[in-house]
């Protein structure tokens, strides 16, 4: 049976780097504003997680005796729902009434006045003008095929979805986590479904040894090729994939196969479009966003949400709870953070100081915003998982809001896979520096959990290059057999699987591939658009690629599965130990560390190998777990398999060291388990 992982502590608080001491009164500042900006949320009469509900109140609800709707809409004059029923125009039956000053309208219909299925839309009138819209808190929202109009449509099955695993919770284990987008997850042309993600992708996440999965392009968005990050429908699962239940289906599939689900959430931006959108819902461009050039965001040409208005809280975070509730994700990774915290949206000068973490140019109301949500969804949640999406590095967003922090529980290690993708492009493999190399890979603030990743799937968008498609180009068309010999694609494989271990064994608290990455996908992803005769042709995962030992991406998914199985291998190996450098030597190209009971040396120079190689280890024997040069790994098998290592002393003319010596091949990287079984011979020489 495998141990439980020991989970380790921060082994720093925000309080402990002296960095932070000129900017202690704005931390608490901002600390002290989030909690009275939930007590001014609540009345200080119920918990936040409780005022977090409003998609309980708004929305369309099936009652006893009919239907009932509500919608926020301040600067309205008039709305009435309209529908097939209505001949789709305007009808006193279907007419809500304002019920307050605050700008909420009600609808009370009888049972027959709506059905399971039917489209409706609102027409919303205000002074001067009117328009129709979908309602903010629609829960499924469908495309005509033919028209490609729009329409909000009635959910409610007569059998609600019975949760096969109604139980399930995610395990305190280190997240690996497979990143993916169910639309172009099948290998056809076409939208994949939530049906066809479940059966034929889950089992593959699986056998591939992650235990996470987070989904993109969940919530709905108008543009499919806008990767699901410029969302109209907040509540809305995406209906191309599927039905809410299908979805739910899927999740709870998941669970069924250990797997935790993570969630893309965006709140950083919504689309602009106004009738499937938020934009000018009532006939105003600052009911839910920014008025002026601050509710526009200048890069995305999307709405920028006003972090700092009751309602717009009221909305983001009942978004949080709602998906925890209503389809048990198991947590949400925040998209665009950096862009919620910045007024310049991380468009503005780079960060030269901590100085400008805490300068006029921070969003303070999205720094509550951020607070206030991560205590929601721990509340609702105890055992869910938030991650913070920030290129910027802002203190204590993955710290502890008892220590002045926004409450994360972790944040992406974003310069790591930017790390690699410029080393790969912009400098000659001789002139890597280990030393460089090192620093980045465990760059990390102490006081908070960090994710690593070798590249991010912006780099699979047509523009950019994966890393496989960096380091071997053109190449990759013709030279990806296994039988035929191709020195540029020999160089990608080796550096692509070197790039992965070393990116897996010495993150901080975790690890996230992008789906197909693991394999090395050819190519770009490119979504149908005019300019490509709207196909589907790069919108898809070419899996059959991986299926086929005669090809090179054979080799790289069944080296990526042995080596997430190493990381889980006796459970603990991320959760209960830091990475520890035992030996940069950057004229050999050598790094070389330790994690838990592991030793991982790296050779990256590109000709020369090293024999009898001392690194000082501590006392025992190892035996080579993995080898990145192994041949059903597409490598070159220079390593006889499994073999042993007994510490001896080492070192001239007095041997003083105690350690092992090993013979690695140039771009290769091996893995030693410490296995300690006859500790009178730990200082024996080599057998």
């Amino acid at each position: 049976m495998t141990a439980t992982p020991i989970l380790r502590k921060h082994t720093a608080r925000l309080a402990d780097d002296s960095y932070l001491d000129a900017h202690r009164g704005v931390i608490q500042r901002r600390a002290e504003y989030a909690k009275a900006l939930a007590a001014r949320l609540t009345g200080g009469t119920l918990p936040l997680a409780e005022f977090a509900s409003a998609h309980e109140y708004f929305g369309l609800h099936r009652v006893a005796d009919g239907w009932l709707f509500r919608e926020w809409a301040p600067n309205a004059d008039a709305i009435y729902i309209i529908c097939e029923r209505t001949g789709w125009q305007k009808n006193e039956a279907y007419r809500l009434r304002r019920i307050d000053d605050q700008g909420r309208w009600e609808l009370k219909l009888p049972a027959e006045a709506l059905a399971h299925n039917a489209l409706y839309r609102l027409r919303v009138h205000w002074p001067g003008g009117a328009g129709d819209r979908i309602p903010a808190y629609a829960r499924r929202v469908v495309q005509d095929g033919h028209s490609l109009i729009f329409n909000a449509q009635v959910w409610a099955p007569a059998q609600p979805y019975v949760w096969q695993h109604p139980g399930y919770r995610r395990p305190t284990v280190a997240p690996l986590i497979y990143e993916s987008h169910v639309g172009m997850a099948q290998e056809r042309g076409g939208v994949g479904t939530y049906d066809e993600y479940r059966e034929n992708i889950l089992p593959r996440i699986v056998d591939a040894g992650y235990n996470a999965v987070q989904f993109m392009a969940i919530a709905e968005h108008p543009y499919y090729g806008s990767f699901g990050y410029q969302v109209s429908s907040f509540f809305a699962p995406s209906s191309r994939c599927g039905t809410p239940d299908e979805f739910k289906r899927l999740v709870d599939a998941a669970h069924g196969m250990g797997l935790a689900v993570i969630m893309d959430l965006v709140h950083s931006h919504a689309v602009s479009n106004e009738v499937e959108g938020l934009s000018r819902f009532d006939g105003t461009l600052h009911q839910y966003f920014h008025d002026g050039p601050r509710g526009q965001h200048p890069a995305w040409g999307s709405r920028c949400f006003d972090y700092g208005k009751i309602d717009v809280l009221h909305f983001l975070l009942s978004n949080c709870r709602y998906w925890l509730d209503e389809f048990r994700v198991d947590g949400f990774r925040f998209d665009g953070v950096t862009s919620m915290l910045y007024l310049h949206h991380g468009l503005g000068p780079g960060i030269g100081s901590y100085d400008d973490y805490f300068n006029d140019m921070i969003d303070e109301d999205a720094v509550a915003y951020l607070n206030l949500a991560n205590a929601v969804i721990h509340a609702v949640r105890p055992d869910a998982i938030t991650i913070a999406e920030d290129v910027s590095g802002m203190p204590g967003l993955a710290a502890p809001a008892a220590d002045g922090g926004c409450g994360f529980d972790y944040r992406l290690a974003m310069g790591i896979p930017d790390m690699w993708y410029k080393l790969i492009r912009d400098q000659r493999d001789d002139d890597w520096s280990m030393d460089y190399l090192w620093h980045e890979l465990t760059n990390r603030r102490r006081d908070e959990q960090t994710i690593s990743y070798a590249e991010c799937h912006d780099q699979a968008l047509v523009g950019g290059k994966t890393i496989i498609f960096q380091l071997a180009d053109a190449a990759m068309y013709d030279g990806m057999a296994v039988d035929i010999p191709n020195l540029q694609v020999e160089r990608a494989v080796a550096l692509h699987k070197m790039i992965r271990l070393l990116t897996i064994l010495s993150a901080g608290h975790g690890y996230l591939n992008f789906m197909g990455n693991e394999f090395g996908h050819p190519e770009w992803i490119d979504f149908p658009r005019e300019g490509n005769g709207w196909s589907y042709h790069y919108a898809r995962r070419q899996w059959h690629l991986r299926d086929d030992p005669s090809l090179r991406y054979h080799g790289l998914g069944e080296f990526d599965r042995a080596m997430v199985k190493l990381v889980r291998a006796g459970g603990g190996l991320i959760e209960a130990h830091e990475p520890r450098l035992l030996y940069t030597r950057n004229d050999h190209k050598i790094v070389a560390f330790a994690r838990g009971d592991v030793i991982v040396i790296a050779n990256l120079h590109a000709t020369e190998s090293v024999a009898d190689y001392a690194v000082d280890v501590p006392p025992g024997e190892y035996v080579l777990e993995l080898d990145t040069d192994e041949g059903h790994f597409g490598g070159l098998g220079r390593l006889a398999a499994r073999q042993h290592y007994r510490t001896h002393a080492i070192g001239e003319p007095v041997a003083k060291r105690i350690g092992i010596e090993v013979y690695v091949p140039c771009r290769v990287a091996i893995v030693l388990r410490r296995n300690i079984r006859n500790p009178k011979s730990e200082t024996n020489p080599k057998g």
